[in-house]
């Protein structure tokens, strides 16, 4: 379906990309058929046989980080490819007589790269809540039983790309809104006067500090998801909680004002009450 001299002009001139571009594309079609995160996606690169079969892989090939499906995209996007990847994708399914003349048929890839972009955005939210709450734990295990909700334990036990998301957009937005309500009993729990104060200080509880005033806002007293264009710059813009960022001065100068800013098992799992 894809060759890596289709890619050829989106690549540095000098050197060789680590991973196949012509597989990275592959991926991104699989990935957006299954609604799979990037992480999910990587995974199955490493682990199912039907995608290394689809992706010409060896049984014992370890795949990619899965940072590389959203560079890749990244890469389509500046240039302008995205509609390429498309057409090669509406070609190999005309050939398998996938596709009749007369019938409405989109004409772009943009609600695909769209749709992987609000899976990775929903998986990051539901990660950054979830270290939180096994930092607290940790800190304070007795003390979060006290305050944290029996569902919470169903929804942030497991790791998010262990889990299939809905794929109707409606319940992806519903599930952001609920972690975002969850996230923010937690912070109002951990600013109250009953809480230990160790707890401010932890890195995990800051980083959600932080990703709750970038992904979320305040609608009629009612904590919601962002829309994609109130989000922060993306050079500013907070992605995984396992990475440092490096623009800490913008970050705070976006943060000023905002009003949410006062606001193996895990060890949250382990919290979990018998029966």
């Amino acid at each position: 379906m894809f060759s890596d001299a289709d890619f050829e002009e989106l690549l540095p001139a000098r050197g060789r990309p680590a991973v196949s571009p012509a597989r990275l594309a592959l991926v991104s079609v699989l990935q957006f058929a299954e609604g799979l995160t990037d992480r999910q996606a990587a995974h199955a690169v490493r682990s199912r046989l039907d995608w290394k079969y689809a992706l010409s892989l060896e049984l014992a090939d370890t795949g990619f980080d899965f940072s590389v499906l959203s560079e890749f995209r990244a890469r389509l996007v500046d240039g302008e490819a995205g509609q390429m990847v498309f057409d090669a994708v509406l070609r190999a399914a005309d050939g398998a007589g996938l596709v009749k003349a007369g019938k409405r048929q989109r004409t772009d890839a943009t609600h695909v790269l769209a749709a992987t972009r609000d899976l990775n955005r929903l998986e990051f939210v539901v990660e950054t809540l979830r270290a939180a709450l096994n930092q607290v734990a940790e800190a304070a295990g007795d003390w979060l039983v006290t305050v944290s909700s029996p569902e919470w334990f169903d929804r942030y036990s497991a790791r998010p790309e262990d889990s299939r998301f809905a794929s109707r957009w409606a319940a992806r937005v519903e599930h952001a809104d609920q972690c975002g309500a969850d996230g923010m009993m937690l912070l109002e729990a951990v600013w109250s006067a009953t809480s230990p104060p160790v707890l401010q200080s932890l890195p995990a509880v800051e980083f959600l500090r932080q990703t709750w005033v970038q992904q979320y806002h305040h609608v009629e007293g009612t904590v919601r998801w962002r829309g994609t264009k109130d989000l922060p710059p993306g050079l500013i813009r907070l992605r995984t909680p396992l990475h440092r960022r490096c623009h800490q001065p913008r970050i705070d100068a976006w943060l000023t004002g905002r009003p949410l800013a006062k606001t193996g098992v895990s060890p949250f799992a382990a919290l979990r009450p018998a029966g």
